[in-house]
Order: structure tokens, then sequence, then C-alpha cells
């Protein structure tokens, strides 16, 4: 079983690279679980119909208790789908739900039952407190991917991320493995993350162009895999996704 936790500020485009990835790797016949890991519980919606799906943290309080059918959701594209959730706004710690998420996904023996051949966590990174740590400390994740763009406001939060994996690395937990590009076609982008990764001591590893289908997928609920698998945007995420599952050498 790979787990592979990927991190990037908000609004970089992180859970669309996230759910692209986990489509691409389930159209190879993998058994893919993708955990979102924000309290906005949107990272599966390209996955479920553009939908939400009920939140590990809102099903808890309404029921009390849940079973796994319920915290666990089947997509289209045969990635099985869970989102952590948050508290009620203003009441409580959203890193806090990304741990009771774990703890009962363990609890049920979620990872037993669907023996997934891959795990997705799908992270905030704008604050690196110890709930959206959690995967990278808990020993849940194995490697750590950034996503960012050259804006600014996504290196630096890049660089507070990776300075937060680098601190438990020492520790036997996970690694960075580097960034991932989400080109937003500024000038001198390339250069800009180049240099952050030099920084940060760690490489890009992947280079993803901006392209107009991922946002027309989006209007149909879709990644661009299952919407346009024919595209070369497609083409680019299958191309991440295979690079992640084999640790492939960067790009």
């Amino acid at each position: 079983m790979k787990k592979i936790a990927i991190y990037g500020k908000g609004g970089i485009g992180k859970s669309t690279t996230v759910s692209n990835i986990s489509a691409s790797l389930a159209s190879m016949g993998l058994v893919v679980l993708q955990i979102g890991c924000d309290p906005k519980a949107d990272s599966t919606r390209n996955l479920t119909g553009g939908k939400n799906i009920p939140t590990v943290l809102e099903t808890l309080r309404k029921n009390g208790d849940a079973d796994l059918e319920e915290l666990v959701y089947k997509s289209t594209t045969g990635v099985l789908c869970v989102e952590a959730g948050g508290p009620v706004p203003g009441v409580g710690c959203a890193g806090r739900g990304i741990i009771t998420a774990f703890e009962k996904l363990e609890e049920l023996d979620a990872y037993e039952k669907y023996n997934p051949d891959i795990i997705l966590y799908d992270v905030l990174g704008d604050v690196v407190c110890g709930g959206f740590a959690m995967p990278i400390r808990g020993g849940y994740a194995e490697e750590v991917c950034i996503v960012t763009s050259g804006e600014m406001m996504s290196l630096y939060a890049a660089s507070n991320i990776s300075y937060a994996v680098k601190s438990f690395e020492n520790r036997g937990y996970a690694s960075l493995k580097g960034l991932i590009l989400n080109a937003k076609n500024i000038e001198g982008e390339n250069e800009l993350v180049d240099n952050a990764a030099k920084e940060i001591e760690t490489s890009v590893i992947y280079r993803m162009p901006r392209h107009p289908l991922v946002q027309k997928a989006e209007e149909q609920g879709k990644t661009v895999v299952e919407a346009f698998p024919d595209s070369d945007m497609a083409e680019h995420y299958r191309n991440l996704a295979k690079l992640l599952l084999d640790g492939g050498d960067a790009k």
C-alpha cells in the first residue's frame, strides 16, 4: 500500500490535481482511496458529480456513530472517497476533524476492508498545525508532495509545509518528494518555482500546464481524466500519477 499526502495553499488547484491523479490511478485498475482533509470538504467533488458527500464529522455529529459504508463513497471512476470535514463554524479546531476522521477509519478497519493499493491525502496547507500535520507525523503518509504555482503566497506556503515535513522526517515519518507546479502562467513562473525548490532543497517533480479543459471538466462535476480522457491534459495527469506510483525521477 502506497500512501502519499499532497499539500498546498487553498485555491492553488490541489484538490483538482489530487482528484485527477486518483481517477488516473483508478483507470489503471488500482484500488484508490482519496481522503479529503479540508474543512470545506470539497476534495472529492470532481469525483462525485460535483456534489459534496457527507463528511465523517458531520455524520458522527448527526448519528453519534457510523458504519464504514456511511463514510466511504465509491465514485463513478471507482475511487473510494472520504471527507474528514470540520467543526461547526466558529466552534472547535478544524485540524481536530482530521484526527477524528483518521481514528474512526482505523476503528472501523477501513484499510483492511478496502485494501487500497494507494491512499492519497488531500491536505490544506495554509496552516500546518497539529491536526493538518497528522498525515505527516501520524505515520499515515510515506511521501509528501506540495502543489504550488509561481505566486508568492503559494511559494510561501510551500516553504512552510516543507519545513514541517523535514522536521518530522528526522523522526522517521513522511519524506518530501518534491513540488508539483500547477501553472498560473505568470511571468517567469518556472524560474520562480525552480528557485523556491532550490531554497527548500527539493525538486520540481512535475510541471502541470494551465489548460481550459480543467474548468470545463469541473463545470460537469468531473475530472479531466473522466470528461476528456483523450486530451493532452488528461495525459499529463496520467503521467503524474505514474510518476507518483512508480517513484520515478523528477521531470
